[in-house]
């Protein structure tokens, strides 16, 4: 093992396990804030005091308000990702259940059980706040993408994907969906990437409208509705690309989770 080797697989210093350990809490207080207030009550005063901290002692962690809801964003991003890709990974109580289905249902129990959070994510953007470019919210939300896009498009080939029945792109839009980053949707031809905008926006407005309270008066059957929607969203996705399999059967009874 070489003097590099040694460097890097050394344990961290005393002065950074520190450090780690008092962001973490910063992070954790900054979330409990979020859960208790909402993300726009937000405030490095109101986080420092909760910790006994004065807001100059935070500041050696977080420079400003919108470095730290960059960190918060990126974690919120990540987690959520986290429990969509378990999701997939356990796979569904029934085997015919298509695996975006599955992801998307993901996606909605980590709404629901943390709606602040996802309010942090998607609900109205904190004033003056602005997300780095290019930066790690943009890579977090690319990791949960690339999910989507693999169980709403294993198995078909780059020539079926670009195919894809859909309404006639103008030629500005299809030159910027294929120029979109390779490490992004832009491994997918245009009309395989309208589709997938559109089944996410399609999937990400019914976890909306239930996180927000909007499909309270459905109670115990939201659960269901959502998977109801889901099966129609990816058998219409499907009939759309040539080559196809055959549509599964509808699935019976009702998702064990609510």
């Amino acid at each position: 093992m070489t003097a590099t080797d040694e460097r890097t697989t050394a344990r961290p210093s005393l002065r950074e396990r520190r450090r780690a350990a008092a962001t973490r809490e910063i992070l954790d207080a900054a979330e409990a804030q979020i859960a208790e207030q909402g993300p726009a009550a937000l405030s490095l005063r109101a986080v420092a005091r909760s910790l006994d901290m004065t807001v100059q002692a935070l500041y050696h962690y977080f420079p400003s308000r919108d470095a730290l809801v960059t960190v918060l964003v990126t974690k919120a991003y990540d987690d959520l990702a986290d429990a969509v890709g378990a999701a997939v990974e356990a796979g569904a109580d029934d085997p015919d259940l298509p695996g975006l289905v599955v992801a998307a249902e993901g996606y909605r129990r980590w709404g629901i059980a943390h709606p602040e959070r996802f309010q942090l994510l998607y609900g109205t953007p904190l004033r003056y706040y602005a997300a780095p470019v290019d930066g790690p919210t943009t890579q977090a939300v690319r990791r949960m993408s690339a999910i989507f896009e693999r169980e709403m498009f294993a198995g078909f080939t780059h020539e079926q994907l670009a195919a894809a029945d859909t309404p006639a792109l103008s030629p500005s839009l299809h030159a910027f969906l294929d120029n979109l980053p390779l490490d992004g949707l832009g491994t997918l031809p245009p009309p395989a990437t309208s589709l997938l905008l559109s089944a996410w926006g399609h999937m990400h407005g019914h976890v909306v409208l239930e996180v927000f309270g909007h499909t309270s008066f459905l109670g115990e059957h939201q659960a269901e509705v959502f998977r109801l929607a889901m099966l129609n969203l990816i058998r219409n996705v499907h009939d759309r690309i040539p080559g196809a399999p055959a549509a599964a059967p509808p699935v019976n009874g009702s998702p064990s989770d609510g």
